[in-house]
């Protein structure tokens, strides 16, 4: 038996909504599935990826075999997860980055003028 883990469509019409299934690969788009281990919106802003990755990692251990729809969806699963791992900085501390970094600018641009001077 082929085991698929891959999207099901739900929502209404031109309002897809999609659950990310691991299911038997003969059986329906929408049919049956095994277990379900994940979701994604693709209507909302910014898209809504909702995956558990260690049952995924777990069924793909044992054999189940992603779709490339849902690789690409784990991808950006991962890589959200990194960016959410990175502390984010405040407005305030971009701005005073940027400050610091233009006086340095212009500290060396003086010293550099000085020293062709002499």
């Amino acid at each position: 038996m082929a085991v698929k883990i891959r999207l099901a469509r739900h929502g209404s019409k031109k309002r897809p909504y999609y659950r990310v299934v691991v299911a038997d690969s003969r059986t329906r788009r929408d049919g049956r599935p095994i277990e379900e281990v994940g979701r994604y919106n693709p209507m909302t802003t910014p898209k809504t990826i909702s995956l558990d990755l260690e049952k995924i990692a777990d069924w793909q251990s044992k054999g189940a075999q992603l779709t490339d729809a849902v690789a690409a969806l784990v991808k950006a699963a991962n890589e959200g997860e990194k960016a959410a791992a990175a502390p984010k900085k405040s407005k305030k501390q971009l701005a005073k980055e940027a400050e610091e970094a233009a006086r340095k600018a212009e500290e060396e641009a003086a010293a550099a003028a000085e020293a062709t001077e002499e």
